[in-house]
């Protein structure tokens, strides 16, 4: 079992930045490829990032390329989410999940979701 905490949001002006950190405990997380996804007001969850478990693969969803980095540090059981030039757009609910198998964009293909942690992006 793996539990993930979400933490780092805030409130940003437009162009700003944050960085997210997923902590997990369990003795999987340094195997698991993780991926982190958001869901906006009146939207469906989306994903935003991935990184597989030595942190050599790197996956982004396009809305975010150049913009975000997700990265992982193993000895702390942590992957982190960097977000700059950050934009209104962005704000949601970010939350990190453990892939288990299957297309890596989809949610449902994740397991031991955070309760996540809200991002909101000023104009």
């Amino acid at each position: 079992q793996v539990q993930l905490r979400e933490s780092g949001g805030g409130l940003v002006q437009a162009g700003g930045s944050l960085r997210l950190s997923c902590a997990a405990s369990g003795r999987t997380f340094s195997s698991a490829t993780m991926g982190w996804f958001r869901q906006g007001p009146g939207k469906e969850r989306e994903f935003v990032a991935a990184i597989n478990w030595s942190g050599s693969s790197t996956n982004y969803a396009d809305s975010v390329k150049g913009r975000f980095t997700i990265s992982r540090d193993n000895a702390k059981n942590t992957v982190y989410l960097q977000m700059n030039s950050l934009k209104p757009e962005d704000t949601a609910v970010y939350c990190c999940g453990k892939y288990v198998t299957g297309r890596l964009t989809d949610a449902g293909n994740y397991v031991y979701w955070g309760q996540g942690t809200q991002v909101t992006v000023s104009s």
